[in-house]
């Protein structure tokens, strides 16, 4: 017996488990450990039964419950090294310091070092630039993070929303109870290549690259007892080399992300609209259908809308987008074609 079921999918968070008779995998954890274990108990999945936890890439709505779940649970987190380092840069981010704080770190290192102090302003504009930094000291302001660009994490800009308020709640808790645990800490760490295929108990994984704005994005296909699985999400447009994976899979987990004109109508800022349109954003309810009427091979017993965005898309018009696609596959209609919610879990498809 092979199982998928859908915990989340959308902007706030995404989370799947693959499992066989022997072997259980966490696809993404995008949601608090909180929330992880609260779906996955609801849905009858025993969270102390899950092997490992895989991520697809680095944003926030692919690993916000990743490190406290993984040490939880003590299970090992399987991921490419540059997502590793990309999570880990994100969960220690660099200060932005003044000049007169520069000055300061400066003069103290000559003076560890042994060798005189001869303060050396930059031209024009020295003396100033260090009397704002001591004004700014002196105002009380705080140094302010740099977020990193071009993550995709909008919603870090906005005010937080009540998940993302308990996961931070519960990261407050673990470290309060464990001052001295790293936040970057996991129990092991496992790291793979696009393209070179692992095992995970009895489960066969195949990672590939996708298009989007993450530093090594991958999906998934799973192999088990004969099934074939394959998670694609996040991608701004569908390659011939995803194109080649999601062939003779027996469920097909696909993005079908906005709406084009919901989208560039909505609320989102044009630079994003952009972001969100482009070769290395999210497919839209045409790109979808697009694939599914000309690219897809028609071989799978489910299809799966996934990563619908709650601000550009409705559920009615994914759904119908990808009925007119395959109106001529009409095994795969009605009940066959599922669509992945945010707010609870997708029942369980069973092979």
């Amino acid at each position: 017996m092979v199982r998928m079921r859908v915990l989340a999918s959308g902007s706030r968070g995404n989370s799947t488990i693959v499992a066989s008779a022997k072997t259980r995998i966490l696809v993404d954890a995008g949601l608090s450990c909180r929330e992880l274990m609260k779906r996955m108990k609801a849905a009858g999945e025993e969270p102390r039964g899950l092997d490992a936890i895989l991520i697809t890439h680095e944003h926030q709505d692919h690993v916000q419950g990743m490190a406290v779940t993984a040490r939880k649970l003590g299970i090992p987190v399987y991921l490419t090294e540059p997502t590793h380092r990309a999570w880990v840069r994100w969960m220690t981010p660099q200060r932005r310091i003044t000049y007169a704080e520069w000055l300061e770190q400066r003069k103290a290192s000559v003076q560890r070092s042994g060798r005189s102090v001869q303060e050396e302003p930059e031209a024009g504009s020295g003396a100033q630039s260090a009397e704002r930094g001591a004004s700014v000291q002196r105002s009380g302001l705080s140094v302010q993070e740099e977020p990193e660009a071009g993550s995709g994490r909008l919603a870090a800009a906005l005010e937080p929303d009540a998940e993302e308020k308990a996961a931070a709640e519960e990261a407050i808790a673990e470290a309060a109870r464990e001052p001295e645990r790293d936040p970057t800490s996991l129990p092991a760490v496992e790291y793979f290549r696009a393209g070179n295929g692992f095992r995970i108990g009895d489960i066969a994984v195949t990672p590939f690259t996708i298009p989007h704005d993450a530093v090594d994005p991958v999906g998934f296909v799973f192999e088990a007892e004969g099934v074939r699985i394959a998670i694609a999400t996040d991608l701004g447009y569908m390659p011939s080399n995803v194109n080649m994976q999601l062939r003779g899979c027996d469920v097909l987990m696909l993005e079908s992300n906005h709406d084009v004109e919901m989208l560039r109508d909505g609320p989102y800022p044009w630079s994003v609209k952009q972001r969100v349109m482009s070769r290395v954003g999210h497919l839209s309810n045409d790109a979808a259908g697009e694939f599914l009427a000309r690219g897809y091979d028609g071989g799978a017993a489910y299809v799966v809308l996934a990563h619908l965005s709650e601000n550009n898309n409705l559920p009615e018009l994914a759904r119908i987008s990808a009925e007119r696609a395959l109106r001529d596959r009409m095994s795969l209609l009605a009940n066959h074609l599922l669509l992945a919610e945010q707010d609870r879990p997708l029942e369980a498809i069973v092979l």
